[in-house]
């Protein structure tokens, strides 16, 4: 098994300059970012969905061979653990198996919706592109892996395996998607609204930063430490995506930026007041953290925004580098100390 990847959702198919000002529709800040036009990166998003889509039922052996050794590793995780339609070395069973998918008028359509809405990918191209700079900028030894892009059932929006980073493209085809309202069991509206072209590469870019550069290993740890890790990360998105707006890295939308900025101050003040900021009971405190349509605990007529930890994270951590002008990335990410970085920031909710 080689996929080490983030959330699984549900699968139906078989189953049925230094100083740059970034301005969003939100929020204005100022982001320290390196020249990196001579890095050399290009990426090349390899189109597994346009090979595997159109495949034929004559053709599955040959085709079972080939893309084995195409795709030595993406292959057997593609296989066994998003479509979960068997080991590609059990020819006959998954030949049985994948000539039922095929088949489906399910896969037809969606195969279908992902060519239309994607004929090419030549704009995320050049957004990751511009992101890998970056992470091969901070992060010399890193090894870009292989983006591929594939059709998963619903099963797998941003993939990480061995050597390769995947792409659903069947997780974002659009918000109004007439997919997405058939799997609200498993799939909630308020996540696949986030489902649209304009997320793919900010997803992409968390999925690593959060899987291969700065893993987050241990749970046990109190709020402040959560706050401070997904304020890194969210930070790290500001430095890397130059034109993403903030609604679209957190996942928020404009009404709960403008509410978790509006109430700032006071969502700070609760932190402190209920006594959250050094509990270390992740079970209690995950909710913070972890998507949701709104925090239960505040504002009216559920109004709030979720992740309001991440949210309170991500605004100290700006804080912190904008009173340590002289640290980059891979100092933020070196310093283990959340207590250092509230205190150095001098965060009082605003």
């Amino acid at each position: 098994m080689y996929l080490k990847t983030l959330q699984k959702y549900s699968f139906f198919l078989i189953n049925a300059c230094f100083i740059v000002i970034i301005t969003s529709c939100s929020q204005t800040d100022i982001v320290r970012r390196p020249d990196v036009s001579k890095v050399d990166v290009v990426v090349k998003i390899d189109r597994f969905d346009q090979v595997f889509n159109t495949l034929k039922e004559a053709d599955i052996p040959v085709k079972n061979k080939q893309l084995q050794q195409e795709y030595p590793y993406f292959y057997f995780d593609y296989l066994t653990q998003m479509l979960e339609v068997g080991n590609p070395k059990d020819t006959l069973l998954l030949k049985e198996n994948l000539v039922q998918v095929l088949k489906k008028r399910d896969f037809i359509d969606l195969a279908d919706a992902v060519a239309k809405k994607y004929p090419n990918l030549k704009q995320q191209e050049k957004e990751l592109t511009q992101a890998l700079k970056y992470v091969k900028y901070y992060f010399p030894d890193y090894n870009i892996p292989r983006f591929i892009a594939f059709m998963g059932g619903f099963s797998f929006q941003t993939p990480i395996g061995e050597d390769y980073v995947g792409i659903g493209l069947d997780m974002f085809l659009g918000a109004d998607s007439k997919f997405y309202p058939a799997l609200v069991r498993s799939i909630p509206l308020y996540m696949s609204r986030r489902f649209t072209p304009e997320n793919m590469t900010p997803r992409v870019v968390e999925a690593i930063l959060r899987e291969e550069l700065l893993p987050q290993d241990n749970l046990n740890q109190n709020t402040l430490q959560h706050m401070v890790y997904n304020g890194k990360i969210l930070y790290a998105m500001d430095v890397m995506l130059e034109s993403a707006s903030d609604e679209t890295k957190i996942g928020y939308t404009v009404e709960q930026l403008a509410w978790a900025k509006k109430y700032q101050a006071d969502i700070w003040a609760w932190f402190l007041q209920e006594g959250l900021l050094y509990d270390t009971d992740y079970l209690k405190t995950q909710k913070y953290f972890t998507d949701a349509p709104f925090t239960p605990e505040l504002g009216g007529n559920n109004e709030s925004a979720p992740k309001l930890g991440s949210y309170i994270g991500w605004m100290m951590v700006r804080k912190f580098m904008e009173r340590n002008p002289e640290l980059d990335l891979v100092a933020l990410f070196r310093e283990n100390d959340a207590q250092k970085i509230l205190e150095q920031s001098k965060f009082k909710g605003k």
